[in-house]
């Protein structure tokens, strides 16, 4: 279906054409694919080629790593990518990337053990040398856990087990990839709503992510002689099996999320995946040291409530976190790595 852009001011400067703008060149549109696949036939004629790319993709077998990888595929990108345990659904994603026409390899990593991650540089090199090139493109950092714990019961292995996996492995293996990036490449690390609202039980994992939106700084500054942008997605609740499944299984939770977000209901990957995709293409390339919400609106009140002196909590009269009652059945649920 065509769809109808209105653009005020579009007869120069940034409304204008690039020949106006004296615009660096543009990648070539890329083309559909002409498969059977129900994937390959949502790609558009409007999405910038990025053929020759390759990506690593941490925690990609699942949820919105998977959805990630898929949607990097249907632009034309090779990906290598990490699961935590489960093989068969990393040997699924390979057939599915493989399906679109693209390149795929997976390799199992903890992130939260620095020392698996020679081991892992040296199977990407390989890997990379084996399709013939010498470098990847876009990095990101996907792999995650979640425990669910209010403070006055976090032990320091708890900690650890978030810290070790969100912001520890997350500042190491980017260190360590970064040989093997080429000059005007991306990073995306992946943050949560978490650091802008709170919820109970968010006190490790919260900070955790507020350490990588500030690393994401650091890093879009001092790799910026080599072209290299790092950016931030920072994700409202997704109805995946991340954290036990509760905000996709728990009806209640749910409800109550819709409710506090401006489009009415929860994230799913595919509201996730393209727009990681997009925000690492060239389309993108002056887009650098940002956090870009990925919410629908959830808890829009909260600068509202915060700027008069109030504890935000989520509603008209303590909305913000979930209550104890809705999150009580999830305590203690076994972490789920993606």
């Amino acid at each position: 279906m065509k769809k109808i852009i209105i653009v005020t001011g579009a007869s120069s400067g940034i409304g204008g054409s690039p020949k106006e703008q004296n615009a660096a060149p543009q990648n070539q549109l890329g083309k559909q694919r002409g498969t059977k696949e129900k994937r390959t036939s949502m790609v558009n004629k409007s999405i910038g080629s990025e053929t020759h790319k390759t990506a690593v993709v941490t925690g990609g077998s699942r949820g919105l790593g998977r959805n990630t990888s898929l949607n990097l595929a249907m632009r034309g990108v090779d990906i290598i990518f990490t699961y935590h345990s489960n093989k068969a659904e990393a040997d699924s994603l390979i057939s599915e990337v493989e399906g679109i026409g693209q390149k795929a390899a997976a390799f199992r990593l903890d992130t939260a053990e620095l020392r698996g991650f020679d081991a892992f540089v040296a199977e990407v090199r390989n890997t990379l040398q084996s399709w013939a090139r010498e470098r990847f493109d876009y990095l990101v950092n996907n792999a995650g856990n979640y425990r669910e714990i209010n403070f006055e019961n976090v032990t320091e292995a708890d900690f650890d087990a978030v810290v070790n996996v969100h912001f520890k492995g997350v500042f190491f293996l980017t260190q360590k990839l970064l040989p093997l990036m080429n000059d005007g490449g991306r990073i995306v690390n992946i943050s949560s709503g978490l650091t802008r609202f709170t919820v109970p039980g968010n006190s490790v994992y919260a900070p955790a992510k507020g350490a990588i939106e500030v690393l994401t700084h650091y890093l879009a500054k001092e790799l910026g002689p080599r072209r290299i942008t790092a950016n931030v997605a920072a994700l409202g609740p997704i109805q995946t099996d991340f954290g036990g499944g509760m905000v996709r299984d728990n009806p209640e939770i749910n409800k109550y999320l819709s409710a506090m977000t401006a489009l009415g209901r929860p994230g799913v990957p595919d509201d996730v995946g393209p727009m990681i995709a997009a925000l690492l293409s060239d389309e993108n390339r002056w887009v650098n040291g940002q956090r870009s919400e990925v919410s629908g609106g959830i808890f829009l009140r909260s600068v509202d409530r915060q700027l008069d002196g109030r504890q935000y909590l989520g509603s008209e009269a303590d909305a913000g976190a979930l209550s104890e009652d809705l999150l009580g059945s999830y305590r203690g649920h076994p972490p789920v790595e993606r």
